[in-house]
């Protein structure tokens, strides 16, 4: 009966507006079956509530009453006000999730409320339907802090169900991958990990990008726990796991790798197939539609009411477009996308055509509609006919999408016939199904393709418009003049048409060819004049060049480009800070048009997505290389030059030497000043070991209190022992470090390629026992 009063609550203060939805809720929730549209059961209900207005808050009060809501129900915005433990929150993307007595449901926030796991909490807002009910926070008040419920041993069969969404749970697998990531809607690095279960992959997102965490974690054995949620496409069908993780605190190793991945034998690029192993359980499913798609040995789409999926299938068999029919296979995800892979198809030869959707092309590109059969209109921009299929290229409402239909295979059939007659400029209606570049529907419009299923899938419906002018032979002068005229003006028209046509397909390309060099090896220069070069084209030929910040201009720079009319674009990075600029000369009596602020923005977009890769990578390749507390170089590239010397100096018969440093009693001053002062000391020593060696000489933090040099060009043994001397020397003087004075010294061993060993591990251990040897005469 608790229900059913807040039920009545809610619909109090609504105004009444959902008898219907009463009803089916009593028949529902409380078997009132014979009710009906009964004024007494209304009245009662109506009592109940306007007995308890004044005592009782408005709106559902519990997670209990919200998680009986259908989604039909939650959809009509239903207030609400319960508390709940906070078990995750994402501030920057507004996400937080709720668990009250063993019930969770996930809550968008409006702003960026910081919440900690554990953390009591008052939810105000208004349902919503998804996936399932959930939230639209208006206000979330901080209780008190408590502690988080025990999280619920999870396996990858619960997950996939969804029987454990917005709960706490642990997972045990394996790990896959583990990388640090920046969020599609803030700067913010994150990492992403990927977990094998039992039953399949779990994605987990962590919020920590701490490298060093990460650097051990692979094929390690890990117990996760973290919010269950999952990932839709946008149809709201679950098509993955993704755990959400507040801190490592979350990620338990049950079991290090035995072996690290960097250090197993390599293999063959031809031979990798031979470590290939699939387990797959998956249990054959049996789908029930009607074939609204039907390309022979390859796939057959079904629809269910407003439900499809893609069926990939190898049979030949005659199946009919419009019949119902069954598909029994094994579920999968391909790209994102639901599939029924290894199929079979049986037709029932019964009747059941699909009507299309009539859609524009913003409901289209908003994923709702993923291998729906689909009807838009729009006007011919271009029609090719290739050696696989036919290919019609549509403008719908100023965004441009592809109609394709493939050919049959031609064994025996001969060419297809000829290509529907669509001209130009012609308004068409397209029928087919719609098949979206990717599933995910939370990033922005999706472009898309629609497969049509003959030729008759594309009507004329509007010829293009066009003067016809009668051929009379009593006026056979005056009608030659206009026919001529009219066919130099259809012949200039069709032309500039197809130039435009080819200009874009060629911008097109250069801006593809650009993408991949930013994520490929080509030098950043020649990718920003590549970029200037664009936007020339673009603007008939004008020249155009950028400047870079605190760098090098790039591009075709007028040598008097002081008196031309001048159009710029500032090149913004992600953080808002101004990278450069890209500029444009033009005839200073010409005025500036649209094309020109557009050309410039794409040029500027393209330009600080490429400065921004590159100044990343050089930063994630300093990283891997360099101590960052010392700003020496850390153990992974001493290694990586030791071996590179002993290469160059086995060819040349060449010799260097290495350097053993170990700073003397430095846990003493670690525990005497604290660990912030022994940092600085640490930096201190290394910036004055650094003045002692040469330019070529390379100094290395190995660890701890332990640094080595490496001293490439020498003659003999006296020139490394000297080196030695003057980084011994260079702690006679105390460090000043804050308010102390702290007095410090090291212990140096040396040895020398090849005297002393020939690999690096002999070198090592010689200057390692040398160092020792002069530790213990000093004590």
């Amino acid at each position: 009966m608790l229900d059913v009063f807040h039920f009545g609550i809610e619909l109090y203060a609504d105004g009444g507006r959902s008898h219907d939805l009463l009803r089916q809720f009593l028949e529902r929730r409380c078997g009132f079956s014979r009710m009906k549209r009964s004024l007494p059961a209304w009245a009662l209900v109506v009592g109940w509530t306007w007995t308890a207005w004044a005592a009782a808050p408005v709106g559902l009060v519990s997670l209990h009453a919200i998680h009986i809501l259908t989604n039909a129900e939650a959809s009509h915005a239903w207030p609400v006000s319960f508390e709940g433990t906070v078990t995750y929150n994402r501030n920057y993307e507004g996400t937080l999730f709720v668990e009250d007595k063993g019930e969770s449901i996930y809550v968008q926030t409006p702003v960026e409320l910081k919440f900690a796991p554990g953390d009591r909490v008052l939810v105000k807002g208004k349902t919503h339907d998804s996936y399932r009910p959930e939230i639209f926070a208006d206000s979330v008040t901080l209780i008190n802090h408590g502690s988080l419920p025990k999280p619920a041993d999870a396996d990858f069969d619960a997950l996939i169900r969804g029987q454990l969404d917005c709960d706490l749970v642990k997972v045990r697998g394996v790990v896959r991958t583990a990388d640090i990531v920046v969020s599609n809607v803030s700067p913010v690095r994150s990492s992403r990990l990927q977990i094998l279960t039992s039953g399949g992959i779990v994605h987990v997102s962590l919020d920590s990008n701490d490298a060093g965490a990460l650097e051990n974690l692979l094929d390690a054995e890990v117990d996760v726990t973290g919010v269950a949620s999952g990932r839709f496409d946008g149809k709201n069908q679950l098509t993955g796991i993704d755990l959400n993780v507040s801190n490592l605190e979350g990620i338990h190793v049950v079991k290090r790798a035995s072996i690290s991945p960097w250090s197993i034998a390599p293999t063959s690029m031809g031979e990798i197939l031979s470590s290939y192993h699939v387990d797959n359980r998956s249990r054959r499913v049996l789908l029930h539609g009607v074939i609204t798609y039907y390309k022979p040995g390859s796939m057959v789409v079904l629809q269910n009411g407003s439900q499809t999926i893609r069926v990939m299938t190898r049979t030949d068999n005659p199946l009919r477009v419009g019949d119902q029919a069954d598909a029994t296979g094994f579920p999968d995800l391909t790209d994102g996308f639901l599939t029924l892979t290894d199929s079979e198809v049986q037709d029932s030869l019964v009747e059941a055509p699909v009507q299309p959707i009539a859609a524009t092309w913003e409901q289209l590109a908003a994923s709702g509609n993923i291998f729906d059969l689909v009807s838009i209109e729009g006007q011919v921009v271009k029609q090719v006919r290739e050696a696989t299929q036919d290919v019609y290229v549509v403008d719908s409402g100023g965004h441009l999408f592809s109609a394709r239909y493939r050919h049959p295979d031609a064994t025996g059939q001969g060419a297809p016939p000829p290509m529907k007659d669509a001209p130009v400029n012609s308004t068409v209606r397209i029928v087919g199904i719609c098949v979206p570049y990717n599933s995910d529907a939370f990033s922005g419009p999706v472009p898309f393709d629609i497969l049509l299923r003959s030729f008759d899938d594309v009507t004329v419906v509007a010829n293009p418009s066009w003067v016809s002018v009668p051929h009379l032979m009593d006026i056979v002068g005056v009608l030659i003049l206009l026919m001529l005229a009219a066919a130099t003006r259809s012949w200039l028209l069709d032309r500039r048409h197809r130039r435009e046509t080819a200009g874009l397909a060629y911008i097109e390309r250069r801006r593809s060819r650009i993408l991949e060099d930013i994520n490929g090896t080509r030098a950043l220069a020649e990718i920003l004049e590549q970029v200037t070069e664009l936007v020339s084209f673009k603007l008939q030929g004008a020249p155009c060049w950028c400047h870079i910040t605190d760098g090098a201009q790039l591009g075709n720079c007028p040598p008097k480009f002081a008196t031309m009319r001048l159009a710029r674009q500032e090149i913004h990075g992600h953080s808002g800070s101004v990278l450069g600029e890209i500029l444009a000369a033009f005839d200073p009596l010409t005025e500036a048009r649209p094309l020109e602020a557009e050309s410039l923005g794409m040029a500027a977009s393209l330009a600080a997505l490429a400065i921004e890769t590159r100044k990343l990578y050089s930063d994630l390749r300093r990283r891997s290389e360099f101590d960052l507390l010392t700003d020496t170089h850390n153990r992974f590239s001493l290694d990586k030059h030791l071996d590179a010397l002993i290469a160059e100096a086995r060819g040349s018969a060449g010799i260097f030497g290495f350097i053993y440093i170990d700073l003397d009693e430095f846990k003493q001053i670690n525990d005497f000043y604290g660990h912030q002062v022994g940092d600085r000391y640490l930096q201190e020593v290394a910036l004055r070991m650094k003045r002692q060696l040469r330019s070529h000489d390379l100094l290395a933090r190995q660890g701890g209190d332990e640094f080595a040099a490496l001293v490439p060009v020498v003659r003999s043994r006296v020139e490394v022992e000297e080196i030695a001397e003057r980084l011994e020397r260079c702690f006679d003087e105390p460090f000043a470090i804050d308010d102390y004075t702290v007095q410090g010294s090291a212990s140096v061993g040396i040895a020398i390629y090849p005297t002393d060993g020939d690999t690096k591990d002999a070198l090592l251990n010689t200057a390692d026992a040398a160092m020792y040897r002069e530790k213990h005469t000093r004590r």
